[in-house]
Protein backbone atom coordinates (compact mmCIF):
# COMPACT_ATOMS: atom_id res chain seq x y z
CA UNK A 1 0.00 0.00 0.00
CA UNK A 2 1.30 3.46 -0.85
CA UNK A 3 2.00 5.68 2.12
CA UNK A 4 1.20 9.38 2.26
CA UNK A 5 4.18 11.73 2.69
CA UNK A 6 4.42 13.16 6.18
CA UNK A 7 3.58 16.77 6.82
CA UNK A 8 7.27 17.49 7.47
CA UNK A 9 8.20 16.09 4.10
CA UNK A 10 5.46 18.07 2.38
CA UNK A 11 6.69 21.25 4.03
CA UNK A 12 10.29 20.43 3.10
CA UNK A 13 9.45 19.91 -0.56
CA UNK A 14 7.11 22.88 -0.95
CA UNK A 15 10.03 25.12 -1.79
CA UNK A 16 11.51 22.80 -4.43
CA UNK A 17 12.42 24.31 -7.74
CA UNK A 18 11.27 22.80 -11.01
CA UNK A 19 14.73 22.45 -12.51
CA UNK A 20 17.54 24.69 -13.75
CA UNK A 21 16.48 28.24 -14.52
CA UNK A 22 17.16 29.81 -17.90
CA UNK A 23 20.18 31.53 -16.32
CA UNK A 24 21.65 28.29 -14.98
CA UNK A 25 20.75 25.70 -17.60
CA UNK A 26 24.35 25.76 -18.84
CA UNK A 27 25.34 24.24 -15.51
CA UNK A 28 23.95 20.86 -16.53
CA UNK A 29 27.01 20.46 -18.75
CA UNK A 30 29.38 21.09 -15.81
CA UNK A 31 31.34 18.12 -14.39
CA UNK A 32 29.05 15.79 -12.43
CA UNK A 33 29.25 16.04 -8.65
CA UNK A 34 30.15 13.41 -6.09
CA UNK A 35 28.67 14.45 -2.75
CA UNK A 36 29.53 12.03 0.04
CA UNK A 37 26.19 12.63 1.81
CA UNK A 38 23.28 11.43 -0.30
CA UNK A 39 19.52 11.34 0.20
CA UNK A 40 17.85 8.31 -1.37
CA UNK A 41 14.22 8.80 -2.35
CA UNK A 42 11.44 6.21 -2.30
CA UNK A 43 7.96 6.54 -3.77
CA UNK A 44 6.52 4.76 -0.73
CA UNK A 45 5.33 1.45 -2.16
CA UNK A 46 7.04 -1.87 -1.43
CA UNK A 47 9.09 -2.21 -4.60
CA UNK A 48 10.35 1.37 -4.48
CA UNK A 49 11.28 0.95 -0.79
CA UNK A 50 13.23 -2.22 -1.59
CA UNK A 51 15.14 -0.62 -4.45
CA UNK A 52 15.91 2.48 -2.39
CA UNK A 53 17.16 0.30 0.48
CA UNK A 54 19.45 -1.63 -1.88
CA UNK A 55 20.80 1.62 -3.32
CA UNK A 56 21.50 2.91 0.19
CA UNK A 57 23.23 -0.28 1.35
CA UNK A 58 25.47 -0.40 -1.71
CA UNK A 59 26.35 3.29 -1.44
CA UNK A 60 27.07 2.97 2.29
CA UNK A 61 29.48 0.15 1.55
CA UNK A 62 31.17 2.35 -1.07
CA UNK A 63 31.87 5.02 1.54
CA UNK A 64 28.86 7.31 1.14
CA UNK A 65 26.64 8.41 4.01
CA UNK A 66 22.98 8.04 3.11
CA UNK A 67 19.59 9.00 4.47
CA UNK A 68 16.16 7.92 3.25
CA UNK A 69 13.21 10.11 2.30
CA UNK A 70 9.81 8.69 1.36
CA UNK A 71 7.60 10.87 -0.85
CA UNK A 72 4.69 8.94 -2.32
CA UNK A 73 3.98 11.43 -5.08
CA UNK A 74 6.05 11.97 -8.24
CA UNK A 75 4.74 15.54 -8.47
CA UNK A 76 6.70 16.21 -5.26
CA UNK A 77 9.76 13.97 -5.42
CA UNK A 78 10.77 14.74 -9.01
CA UNK A 79 11.19 18.50 -8.37
CA UNK A 80 13.05 17.57 -5.16
CA UNK A 81 15.38 15.45 -7.25
CA UNK A 82 15.99 18.36 -9.60
CA UNK A 83 16.75 20.74 -6.72
CA UNK A 84 19.07 18.33 -4.90
CA UNK A 85 16.88 17.72 -1.86
CA UNK A 86 16.79 14.13 -3.12
CA UNK A 87 19.91 12.79 -4.83
CA UNK A 88 18.96 9.31 -6.06
CA UNK A 89 15.62 7.66 -6.77
CA UNK A 90 14.55 4.38 -8.44
CA UNK A 91 12.34 4.97 -11.47
CA UNK A 92 10.80 3.12 -14.43
CA UNK A 93 12.09 4.04 -17.87
CA UNK A 94 8.95 4.38 -20.00
CA UNK A 95 6.72 5.77 -17.25
CA UNK A 96 9.26 8.39 -16.21
CA UNK A 97 9.96 9.35 -19.82
CA UNK A 98 6.27 9.96 -20.45
CA UNK A 99 5.92 11.87 -17.18
CA UNK A 100 8.82 14.21 -18.00
CA UNK A 101 7.52 14.59 -21.54
CA UNK A 102 4.10 15.66 -20.29
CA UNK A 103 5.74 18.06 -17.85
CA UNK A 104 7.83 19.63 -20.60
CA UNK A 105 5.37 19.55 -23.49
CA UNK A 106 1.92 19.35 -21.94
CA UNK A 107 -0.48 16.59 -20.94
CA UNK A 108 -1.53 16.03 -24.55
CA UNK A 109 2.02 15.44 -25.81
CA UNK A 110 2.48 12.20 -27.74
CA UNK A 111 4.03 9.51 -25.50
CA UNK A 112 7.76 8.89 -25.90
CA UNK A 113 7.86 5.69 -23.84
CA UNK A 114 7.56 2.56 -25.96
CA UNK A 115 8.30 -1.19 -25.93
CA UNK A 116 11.69 -0.33 -27.47
CA UNK A 117 14.09 0.08 -24.52
CA UNK A 118 16.82 1.86 -26.51
CA UNK A 119 14.40 4.40 -27.97
CA UNK A 120 12.77 4.92 -24.59
CA UNK A 121 16.10 5.47 -22.85
CA UNK A 122 17.22 7.93 -25.53
CA UNK A 123 14.03 9.96 -25.13
CA UNK A 124 14.23 9.79 -21.34
CA UNK A 125 17.81 11.05 -21.23
CA UNK A 126 17.02 13.89 -23.64
CA UNK A 127 14.23 15.02 -21.33
CA UNK A 128 16.15 14.50 -18.08
CA UNK A 129 19.45 16.20 -18.97
CA UNK A 130 18.13 19.80 -19.24
CA UNK A 131 16.64 19.35 -15.78
CA UNK A 132 19.99 18.50 -14.24
CA UNK A 133 19.18 14.81 -13.98
CA UNK A 134 21.23 11.82 -15.09
CA UNK A 135 19.55 8.52 -15.91
CA UNK A 136 21.84 5.56 -15.22
CA UNK A 137 21.77 2.36 -17.23
CA UNK A 138 18.81 0.01 -16.78
CA UNK A 139 19.35 -3.50 -15.50
CA UNK A 140 17.45 -6.72 -16.20
CA UNK A 141 14.45 -6.09 -13.93
CA UNK A 142 11.28 -4.76 -15.53
CA UNK A 143 8.00 -3.93 -13.83
CA UNK A 144 5.46 -3.60 -16.60
CA UNK A 145 1.83 -4.49 -17.16
CA UNK A 146 1.10 -8.19 -17.58
CA UNK A 147 -1.94 -10.36 -18.16
CA UNK A 148 -2.58 -13.55 -16.19
CA UNK A 149 -5.03 -16.43 -16.49
CA UNK A 150 -5.67 -19.42 -14.25
CA UNK A 151 -3.12 -22.22 -14.63
CA UNK A 152 -5.93 -24.70 -15.31
CA UNK A 153 -7.37 -22.46 -18.05
CA UNK A 154 -3.90 -22.17 -19.62
CA UNK A 155 -3.43 -25.95 -19.56
CA UNK A 156 -6.90 -26.67 -20.92
CA UNK A 157 -6.44 -24.36 -23.91
CA UNK A 158 -2.66 -24.78 -24.32
CA UNK A 159 -1.90 -21.13 -23.70
CA UNK A 160 1.57 -19.76 -23.06
CA UNK A 161 1.44 -16.42 -24.85
CA UNK A 162 -1.08 -13.70 -25.59
CA UNK A 163 -0.81 -14.73 -29.23
CA UNK A 164 -1.98 -18.20 -28.23
CA UNK A 165 -5.03 -16.67 -26.57
CA UNK A 166 -5.84 -14.56 -29.62
CA UNK A 167 -5.50 -17.54 -31.96
CA UNK A 168 -7.75 -19.66 -29.72
CA UNK A 169 -10.83 -17.55 -30.49
CA UNK A 170 -11.88 -17.74 -26.82
CA UNK A 171 -14.13 -15.01 -25.46
CA UNK A 172 -12.44 -13.23 -22.58
CA UNK A 173 -13.82 -11.14 -19.77
CA UNK A 174 -10.96 -9.07 -18.35
CA UNK A 175 -10.56 -7.98 -14.71
CA UNK A 176 -8.80 -4.59 -14.76
CA UNK A 177 -9.13 -0.91 -13.92
CA UNK A 178 -11.78 1.31 -15.47
CA UNK A 179 -9.18 3.00 -17.71
CA UNK A 180 -8.50 -0.32 -19.48
CA UNK A 181 -11.22 0.25 -22.07
CA UNK A 182 -9.31 3.26 -23.42
CA UNK A 183 -5.61 2.61 -22.74
CA UNK A 184 -3.71 1.35 -25.80
CA UNK A 185 -1.81 -1.24 -23.73
CA UNK A 186 -5.03 -2.75 -22.40
CA UNK A 187 -8.31 -3.66 -24.16
CA UNK A 188 -7.64 -1.79 -27.47
CA UNK A 189 -4.11 -3.21 -27.66
CA UNK A 190 -5.15 -6.75 -26.80
CA UNK A 191 -7.77 -6.61 -29.53
CA UNK A 192 -5.64 -4.91 -32.20
CA UNK A 193 -2.24 -6.52 -31.54
CA UNK A 194 -3.34 -9.99 -30.50
CA UNK A 195 -6.87 -10.35 -31.85
CA UNK A 196 -8.19 -11.31 -28.41
CA UNK A 197 -11.99 -11.23 -28.17
CA UNK A 198 -12.60 -9.04 -25.08
CA UNK A 199 -16.28 -9.26 -24.20
CA UNK A 200 -16.06 -6.82 -21.31
CA UNK A 201 -13.90 -5.26 -18.61
CA UNK A 202 -14.75 -6.17 -15.03
CA UNK A 203 -13.67 -3.01 -13.20
CA UNK A 204 -12.02 -4.54 -10.16
CA UNK A 205 -8.71 -2.66 -10.36
CA UNK A 206 -5.19 -3.54 -11.46
CA UNK A 207 -3.90 -6.66 -9.75
CA UNK A 208 -6.22 -6.36 -6.77
CA UNK A 209 -7.20 -9.34 -4.66
CA UNK A 210 -10.77 -9.06 -5.94
CA UNK A 211 -9.59 -9.08 -9.55
CA UNK A 212 -7.45 -12.16 -9.04
CA UNK A 213 -10.22 -13.96 -7.18
CA UNK A 214 -12.57 -13.26 -10.09
CA UNK A 215 -10.20 -15.10 -12.45
CA UNK A 216 -9.53 -17.84 -9.91
CA UNK A 217 -13.26 -18.53 -9.62
CA UNK A 218 -13.87 -18.39 -13.38
CA UNK A 219 -16.05 -15.28 -13.21
CA UNK A 220 -13.42 -13.59 -15.41
CA UNK A 221 -10.86 -15.24 -17.66
CA UNK A 222 -7.91 -12.84 -17.41
CA UNK A 223 -6.56 -10.16 -15.07
CA UNK A 224 -4.36 -7.12 -15.62
CA UNK A 225 -1.47 -7.20 -13.17
CA UNK A 226 2.31 -6.59 -13.27
CA UNK A 227 5.38 -8.67 -14.05
CA UNK A 228 6.63 -8.40 -10.44
CA UNK A 229 3.37 -9.59 -8.83
CA UNK A 230 4.57 -12.46 -6.62
CA UNK A 231 1.09 -13.35 -5.33
CA UNK A 232 -0.13 -14.94 -8.57
CA UNK A 233 0.67 -18.54 -7.50
CA UNK A 234 -1.46 -17.99 -4.38
CA UNK A 235 -4.45 -17.63 -6.70
CA UNK A 236 -3.39 -20.34 -9.14
CA UNK A 237 -2.62 -17.78 -11.85
CA UNK A 238 0.10 -17.62 -14.51
CA UNK A 239 1.22 -14.78 -16.79
CA UNK A 240 0.81 -15.13 -20.55
CA UNK A 241 3.93 -13.89 -22.33
CA UNK A 242 3.61 -10.55 -24.13
CA UNK A 243 5.31 -12.07 -27.20
CA UNK A 244 4.52 -9.14 -29.52
CA UNK A 245 5.76 -6.57 -26.99
CA UNK A 246 2.60 -4.57 -26.48
CA UNK A 247 3.78 -3.21 -23.12
CA UNK A 248 6.19 -0.33 -22.66
CA UNK A 249 9.79 -0.85 -21.53
CA UNK A 250 9.38 -0.06 -17.85
CA UNK A 251 12.83 -1.26 -16.82
CA UNK A 252 14.10 -0.18 -13.42
CA UNK A 253 16.53 2.75 -13.75
CA UNK A 254 18.24 4.84 -11.08
CA UNK A 255 17.87 8.58 -11.66
CA UNK A 256 20.30 10.96 -9.94
CA UNK A 257 20.83 14.66 -9.46
CA UNK A 258 23.83 15.29 -11.73
CA UNK A 259 25.44 18.04 -9.68
CA UNK A 260 25.44 15.96 -6.49
CA UNK A 261 25.43 12.29 -7.52
CA UNK A 262 26.30 12.14 -11.21
CA UNK A 263 29.90 11.08 -10.69
CA UNK A 264 31.58 7.80 -11.48
CA UNK A 265 31.39 6.60 -7.88
CA UNK A 266 27.61 6.45 -7.70
CA UNK A 267 27.31 5.19 -11.27
CA UNK A 268 29.68 2.26 -10.73
CA UNK A 269 28.21 1.39 -7.33
CA UNK A 270 24.61 1.19 -8.50
CA UNK A 271 25.57 -0.58 -11.73
CA UNK A 272 26.43 -3.62 -9.61
CA UNK A 273 22.73 -4.37 -9.38
CA UNK A 274 22.27 -4.51 -13.16
CA UNK A 275 23.61 -8.01 -13.71
CA UNK A 276 22.11 -9.43 -10.53
CA UNK A 277 18.55 -8.15 -10.11
CA UNK A 278 15.99 -9.84 -12.37
CA UNK A 279 12.25 -9.42 -12.71
CA UNK A 280 11.64 -12.69 -10.86
CA UNK A 281 14.05 -11.60 -8.10
CA UNK A 282 12.10 -8.39 -7.66
CA UNK A 283 8.82 -10.30 -7.49
CA UNK A 284 10.27 -12.57 -4.81
CA UNK A 285 11.52 -9.61 -2.77
CA UNK A 286 8.10 -7.97 -2.98
CA UNK A 287 6.52 -11.18 -1.74
CA UNK A 288 8.81 -11.36 1.28
CA UNK A 289 7.70 -7.88 2.35
CA UNK A 290 4.02 -7.99 1.39
CA UNK A 291 3.18 -11.63 2.20
CA UNK A 292 5.80 -12.65 4.74
CA UNK A 293 5.80 -9.28 6.53
CA UNK A 294 9.57 -8.91 6.57
CA UNK A 295 11.15 -5.46 6.76
CA UNK A 296 12.27 -4.04 3.42
CA UNK A 297 15.74 -3.21 4.78
CA UNK A 298 16.25 -6.80 5.99
CA UNK A 299 15.05 -8.28 2.71
CA UNK A 300 17.28 -5.93 0.72
CA UNK A 301 20.34 -6.70 2.85
CA UNK A 302 19.84 -10.47 2.66
CA UNK A 303 19.45 -10.35 -1.11
CA UNK A 304 22.61 -8.30 -1.64
CA UNK A 305 24.58 -10.58 0.65
CA UNK A 306 23.36 -13.69 -1.14
CA UNK A 307 24.43 -12.17 -4.47
CA UNK A 308 27.86 -11.33 -3.10
CA UNK A 309 27.28 -7.59 -3.52
CA UNK A 310 27.38 -6.74 0.17
CA UNK A 311 29.93 -7.92 2.72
Amino acid sequence: MRRRPTLAVLLLLTGCTTGPSLESQGEVTAPPGDSRHLTIGSAGFTESDLLAQMYALLLNQAGYKTSMLTVANRELYEPALESGQIDVVPEYAATFADWLNAKANGADASPVGSPDLDATMKALRQLATPRGLTVLDPGRAVDQNAFAVSASYARQHRLKTLSDLGASGLKVRLAAGDECVQRPYCQPGLEKTYGIDITGVDQKGVGTTQAKQAVQSGQDQMVLTTTTDATLPDFGLVILTDDKHLQNADYVVPVVNRSRAGGEGVTKTLAKLNDALTTSDLASLNQQVDSWRRLATDVARTYLEEKGLLT
